[in-house]
């Protein structure tokens, strides 16, 4: 039978073929921009729930350009990065389509982020079942998809714009309630490092997060529990007395590789700060391995409210700040980033100013 792929090569040919496609070309494994982009995109005005919106999430396909300026107009407050933690609610999502039927089932380009970015804002709460969802899209991507190539996780449209009509397509398949875990392997999770945090939040929840990798009928399915132990290899295991979580400065380490490490030059230290009060170090610790994040050295402050966190190179160090953005210990997000200069005496300078 036809397959997704199938759908998707015939949309690329005849638009390339009918010289209805707009830059940037080929479209071929692209959401294909199409000349008329902008004149579809501008009936989104006449949407009732669009003159009613407050937050408009706006994929950031090249067809999609219009929705965007009709969107900014008169608003002061766009490009906002949004946190795990943000209380936003989005009014209305438009994203792009390589195509879509009049019933609303849609085909994107085969990589899955359109429908994964869905689930993510289920999952912090930013959407909700009702929320309407758009696609702008030229004439020729309107086809017959038959409802059994869509899969669980695939998002669904509410209506479609095209440079000559509007479509209420009246769609009732359920839209994808959160993230499905068994649909994301260990790839995706290092690609989106934001998906390391929603998932250890849903974890820590009691929910069933089993990556693909991880999975019984999966080839070579790997353990759960392997993410841990790999992320300990050529790292320090953390080990603390949970009695000294609460007073003082200490350093946990392995003294061997904190040898080897100097002699190899200066450590990188990242600085991790608004540790909620009370929080034990096995906490900190236990999310740093989730992450795959152990340090070559970890010093704890509690009675700060910080952390720091020591590794080999500036580049392991870069990445861990990228994969702990949004991370939260007991519902209060933590501040991570690079430490300026190395510490000294208990003291650092994060970012120009000095803490003690």
């Amino acid at each position: 039978g036809v397959s997704k792929w199938d759908i998707r090569e015939k949309i690329w040919d005849y638009m390339e073929a009918n010289n209805l496609a707009d830059f940037p070309r080929p479209v071929h494994h692209r959401i294909p921009n199409f000349k008329g982009s902008h004149q579809a995109c501008h009936a989104v005005r006449e949407l009732d729930m669009f003159n009613r919106t407050s937050e408009v999430k706006v994929d950031p396909d090249k067809p999609l350009e219009g929705v965007r300026l009709v969107t900014l107009q008169g608003v002061k407050d766009y490009s906002v990065p949004v946190g795990l933690d943000a209380k936003v609610q989005v009014d209305l999502v438009v994203v792009g389509s390589v195509a879509v039927s009049e019933k609303g089932w849609r085909i994107g380009k085969g990589e899955g982020f359109a429908d994964m970015e869905y689930a993510m804002m289920v999952s912090m709460g930013a959407i909700r079942e009702d929320t309407p969802v758009v696609t702008v899209v030229h004439d020729c991507q309107v086809v017959d998809i038959a409802e059994e190539l869509l899969d669980d996780h695939d998002l669904t449209v509410d209506y479609i714009l095209t440079p000559t009509r509007t479509i209420k397509t009246g769609c009732k398949r359920p839209k994808p309630q959160g993230i499905i875990w068994h649909k994301i392997s260990y790839e995706m999770l290092e690609r989106i490092p934001i998906l390391k945090n929603l998932r250890y939040r849903e974890k820590q929840a009691g929910k069933d997060v089993i990556l693909k990798d991880e999975h019984p009928d999966f080839p070579n399915a790997r353990k759960p529990e392997d993410s841990d132990e790999n992320a300990k290899t050529g790292n320090t295991k953390l080990q603390t007395e949970s009695t000294l979580a609460q007073v003082g400065h200490y350093h946990v380490g392995n003294d061997s590789l904190n040898t080897k490490s100097e002699t190899h030059g200066a450590l990188t230290t990242v600085y991790v700060g608004n540790i909620p009060p009370g929080t034990r170090v096995s906490e900190l610790k236990s999310a740093l391995r989730e992450f795959h994040a152990s340090p070559v050295r970890l010093s704890w402050q509690g009675a700060q409210c910080r952390a720091f966190l020591d590794y080999t190179d500036k580049t392991t160090a870069e990445s861990v700040v990228s994969s702990l953005k949004g991370l939260s210990l007991r519902g209060q997000t933590l501040r991570v980033e690079m430490a300026k200069n190395q510490r000294n005496k208990g003291q650092v300078e994060i970012n120009g100013q000095r803490n003690k």
